[in-house]
């Protein structure tokens, strides 16, 4: 059974720093990106960053040049290094894994930025 595992939520003041991990246990086959996306309360769930099998990266707008994705393919884990954080980032961060065939979600870890 697949497990997606986050860790590194905290709360944090503006202009701090956070580097999130997910820990990705079981057999899993056919990666083809992986990532994160976070939800804030009353907001939906959205898109932040992803890093492909080739290793390309995408970030959401207002992230990028703050935030880096990044993986360790023999650790099975992906991470994000959030600089710079604002209140707007406040929220659950989700990992998320895309196969050939499936995807699989964390549980989410939260992310809260004080003013």
């Amino acid at each position: 059974q697949v497990q997606l595992v986050e860790s590194g939520g905290d709360l944090v003041q503006a202009g701090g720093s956070l580097r999130l991990s997910c820990k990705i246990s079981g057999s899993i086959f056919g990666i083809n990106a992986m990532g994160w996306y976070r939800q804030a309360p009353g907001n939906e769930r959205e898109f932040v960053a992803r890093i492909t099998d080739n290793g390309s990266t995408y970030y959401l707008d207002s992230v990028r040049g703050r935030f880096t994705v990044s993986r360790d393919n023999a650790k099975n884990t992906v991470s994000l290094q959030m600089n710079s954080l604002k209140p707007e980032d406040t929220g659950v961060y989700y990992c998320k894994v895309t196969t050939t065939r499936a995807f699989y979600w964390g549980q989410g870890t939260q992310v809260t930025v004080s003013s």
